[in-house]
This record gives structure tokens, C-alpha cells and sequence, in this order.
């Protein structure tokens, strides 16, 4: 078995959800929960299909998007694997849609910072093993950073 940590490509303003599933309609009913949720999201979808004619599915509504969602999906390689990449929200409002579709496992991040998709290969495929998501503490939050915190979420709108 050989590991790699795989760098994923997030464009500026942009955010990624990672995940893991386990059938076709994947890419479907992803579609439909983004364009449900918001009509002004942008965004785009790779599934990588894990049986049959192993094919990367992809949709969107955002070709740039999309185009760099099928680069990461094709990078990590691991089978019923999705990537959402979005522009224009935040994946705070689709994740628990999302989490209930009920093709959906697991969620392995949701974020704007740079990730690292930790990836076994084995002779008979890939699989993710987890993610680096950003960077490592470097100090404990102080009154001031409190403060910092309070008024972004205000400012962002996602508290009073």
C-alpha cells in the first residue's frame, strides 16, 4: 500500500466540500440539493463511480468550476469519492442537506483552506484515508480574538 497526500485546487473565494457515497444518482441529487438551496450559488460537481464502467460524473452550472472539480476528483482518484467546489455561499448552507441525501456517507471537510486529501493506493484502488484542513494552532484565542470572531459572524450574518 502506498499513501499520498494529494493537494486540492480551490480558486480564490471559493470553498470545497469533500465527501464519500455509494451510488450513481450521486451526482444528481447533489445537483438538485445546491440549485434547491440557492439560486445564486455557483458551482461544480466531480463523483468518482466506484463500479460498472468506473466513470468520473460530473455536472454544475459553473464550467470553470467544474473543470476544477474534475482535476481534484481525478488527483484523489478514489472510488464514490464527490467533490462540490462553490462560489457565492457558503458550504454552512448546504451541509446538512447534503448530509441527508441519502446516497451520502460521509462528509470528510468543508472549507475554503487549503486541504490535503491523505489517499491510500492499493492494487485494487484508492481510497481517502482523511484530510489535512488548513493549518495547526498557533495560540490559544484571547478576549480581543473573541471579539475579532463575534463581529465577522455578525458581519457575515450568522448571528444578531
Amino acid at each position: 500500500m502506498e499513501l499520498k497526500a494529494v493537494e486540492m485546487q480551490i480558486p480564490e473565494g471559493c470553498n470545497l466540500i469533500l465527501g464519500q457515497s455509494h451510488f450513481i444518482k450521486t451526482v444528481e441529487d447533489l445537483y438538485e440539493i445546491m440549485v434547491n438551496i440557492s439560486s445564486q450559488v455557483k458551482f461544480g460537481i466531480a463523483f468518482c463511480e466506484a463500479s460498472g464502467p468506473c466513470l468520473l460524473r460530473t455536472t454544475g452550472n459553473d464550467r470553470t468550476l467544474e473543470d476544477t472539480a474534475i482535476k481534484n476528483a481525478l488527483a484523489i482518484g478514489a472510488g464514490h469519492s464527490f467533490i462540490i467546489l462553490l462560489k457565492e455561499a457558503y458550504p454552512i448552507n448546504f451541509l446538512n442537506a447534503i448530509k441527508q441525501c441519502p446516497e451520502v456517507c460521509s462528509i470528510f471537510c468543508a472549507t475554503a483552506n487549503p486541504v490535503e486529501v491523505i489517499v491510500a493506493e492499493t492494487e485494487q484502488g484508492r481510497g481517502i484515508l482523511g484530510v489535512v484542513d488548513g493549518f495547526s494552532p498557533k495560540g490559544l484565542e484571547t478576549a480581543e480574538d473573541v471579539k475579532i470572531r463575534q463581529g465577522f459572524l455578525r458581519q457575515i450574518g450568522y448571528k444578531l
